[in-house]
């Protein structure tokens, strides 16, 4: 099923062959799916996840595969800067990530500076908090686009 945008009052349930209505857009064109039960909706625009990344940490640092990174940077032995292709509404979006490392641990940072809407740093280290490089670093943060 396809859905093309009808006029200025977007469309609004869009129903299956059994007549049932699983999606909502609405005139301001926000999304809202049925739960799998029914039971309960969900705003698709919130659940989405905004900004991913796949690097390898190692050596020069490079992008496997991303969405909304427009480049990684290098601030030192398992510290990168992610930059926004499209910034977040506010500081509050909420970043997560992993590293594979042996002995590596992982943690959202944002050292010496405030949290920002375009450039999180994520690090990677061990037990004794010492950086580390890893491969692969994977991150992504989830909130509000400007």
């Amino acid at each position: 099923m396809a859905l093309t945008k009808v006029g200025s009052g977007g469309i609004e349930n869009v129903t299956n062959a059994a007549n049932a209505t699983f999606l909502t857009i609405d005139a301001s064109e926000q999304i809202t799916v049925a739960s799998e039960g029914g039971a309960v909706t969900t705003s698709l625009q919130q659940g989405l996840t905004k900004q991913w990344c796949n690097l390898d940490g190692t050596g020069t640092i490079g992008i496997n595969d991303s969405f909304n990174v427009s480049s990684v940077t290098d601030n030192g032995t398992g510290n990168y800067g992610f930059t926004c292709t499209s910034n977040f509404a506010s500081a509050n979006h909420t970043p997560a990530g992993m590293c594979v490392a042996v002995g590596s641990f992982s943690a959202i940072d944002l050292p010496n500076a405030a949290a920002t809407t375009g450039t999180p740093n994520f690090r990677t280290f061990n037990i004794t908090e010492t950086g580390i490089d890893s491969d692969p670093v994977t991150y992504q943060s989830c909130g509000d686009l400007a």
